[in-house]
């Protein structure tokens, strides 16, 4: 697979991974890390770029998720988005800095969208913790 099929391959899983899919870019990335050629920043950028935008689909659903709460199919439980609610509620934009953790970051950043938390402020917050995620994973690979 050539370099740019690499980079489709890792921002794609990373991207998936962002939404209320259930994905491991972390692995991909580490993978990739330990066992390539490729540029560490390049890869780092890809993923990030990825899981941003897969966290501003998140964030687009959010906004017209209320209709679609009570839906058998709907990936989240009413009591997973009114935990989420809550915590955004109490702690605000900043809660958007865990969007990198599993489980719950996904929810908060859907609820970011169901509460009009402005795109801008939106995309850095969730840009600072997931390139912060994928920084950690750098330095735990490369030592």
């Amino acid at each position: 697979m050539g370099d740019l099929g690499v980079y489709f391959g890792l921002f794609t899983v990373a991207f998936i991974a962002a939404t209320v899919l259930p994905m491991q870019s972390e692995a991909v990335l580490a993978g990739l890390l330990l066992g390539s050629s490729f540029s560490p920043a390049i890869l780092i950028t890809v993923a990030s770029i990825g899981n941003v935008l897969g966290s501003i689909v998140n964030w687009l659903l959010g906004r017209g998720i209320d209709r679609f709460r009570d839906r058998r199919w709907f990936p989240a439980s009413g009591a997973e988005l009114d935990r989420a609610t809550s915590w955004y509620q109490r702690y605000g934009k900043w809660t958007l800095l865990l969007s990198w953790v599993p489980i719950i970051g996904d929810p908060l950043t859907v609820i970011a969208g169901v509460l009009r938390e402005p795109l801008l402020s939106f995309v850095i917050l969730v840009a600072i913790a997931k390139t912060g995620r994928y920084l950690a994973i750098l330095a735990l690979t490369t030592g």
